[in-house]
């Protein structure tokens, strides 16, 4: 007698049912893909145009503008919203500010160009392009790394090659310090500068903004644990935040400190380092590495403890609010003015 077979004939129609809906859903997004870089090839055309329009009757200062006006008033009779006057100088600006049309990416939409043109270092706009695509950014999270100026932060404590580099290849990952930032900029938990905040509150807001936070830490984290207990000769410590990066494969440890940088933090942020080191590495993960978050950075402290040493300590400073560009610089430029004094 033929044994009857236990599988239930619907296990097969799920199966059959889940590989259609990876082809709908494959060939869904390659359509939508291919679509969007036809409009944005459109857009970067009708840009082309418009100034091989405009340097044709350059004799006349304001024929640009008269130009487009007239351009946009038939535009829209003829096909409706989206050719207005702001838009069409959009499209002027993107050939310009994109002259080569095969370095057009099919991954960014007509929108992610519009975010980048705001851009007006090229320098920062290549590399915001770049990371755009690699770390597959939607376009909120491309105007947060704009206005939390992520490139200046990154370039600042470059040097003139790392700074070409950055524009070329984006952000690569390749030791400790290729990952941190200083400062950190935490605007997303919506707590003010001049108000008085409890470590355990900014931790709180830390975890319940986790995605942000992701973003802002960087590529390779994620995240691992809240308050991790060490206990050592009957004594608990917590360690506030512990990631793994996994392009560095090591474990990353957070302190968050409000106020001023002290030797204490650094040697309890040693402590959890050598902790982590003896007990939680698995084979062939990378040293541990540590960052202290304070809100305000003493450099002397940290030039003349382990964090210049080891290179697996770190500290940065933190802040509540999108930092703006010129005071940016000028601070940076003060912290390695104030380094070199103390050399």
């Amino acid at each position: 007698m033929k044994k009857q077979s236990n599988k239930h004939p619907t296990s097969g129609i799920s199966n059959t049912y889940e590989s259609i809906k990876q082809i709908i859903e494959k060939a869904r997004n390659t359509t939508y893909r291919a679509v969007n870089f036809i409009m944005v090839a459109a857009y970067w055309n009708i840009g082309r145009i418009i100034v091989e329009e405009e340097q044709k009757g350059k004799k006349r200062a304001d024929y640009g503008a008269y130009l487009i006006k007239q351009l946009s008033t038939r535009l829209t009779k003829d096909y409706g919203q989206g050719f207005g006057q702001s838009n069409l100088f959009y499209m002027r600006q993107f050939f310009t500010s994109f002259p080569k049309f095969h370095a057009l990416r099919g991954e960014l939409s007509w929108t992610h160009y519009r975010t980048l043109l705001h851009v007006e270092n090229k320098q920062a706009r290549d590399f915001y392009t770049i990371e755009c695509i690699n770390s597959r950014w939607n376009t909120r999270e491309l105007e947060r790394q704009i206005d939390s100026l992520l490139f200046e932060r990154l370039a600042l404590s470059k040097g003139k090659k790392k700074v070409m580099e950055l524009s070329k290849k984006g952000q690569l990952i390749q030791k400790p310090e290729d990952v941190i930032k200083d400062p950190y900029v935490l605007e997303f938990l919506n707590l003010k500068e001049n108000k008085a905040v409890h470590e355990k509150d900014i931790e709180k807001a830390l975890i319940e903004k986790s995605k942000e936070l992701l973003l802002e830490l960087g590529k390779g984290f994620s995240f691992v644990e809240r308050q991790h207990r060490i206990t050592v000769d009957g004594e608990h410590y917590y360690v506030d935040l512990v990631f793994y990066n996994y392009i560095l494969k090591c474990f990353v440890l957070i302190d968050l400190k409000v106020g001023k940088l002290t030797h204490k933090d650094i040697g309890q942020m040693d402590f959890y380092v050598r902790y982590f080191e003896k007990e939680k590495k698995q084979k062939g993960d990378n040293p541990t590495i540590g960052i202290i978050l304070c809100s305000r950075k003493n450099e002397a402290m940290a030039k003349y403890t382990l964090l210049e040493k080891s290179k697996r300590i770190f500290a940065s400073k933190y802040r509540f609010c999108l930092p703006d560009e010129e005071k940016l610089k000028q601070e940076l430029s003060c912290e390695r003015k104030r380094i070199e004094e103390t050399s």
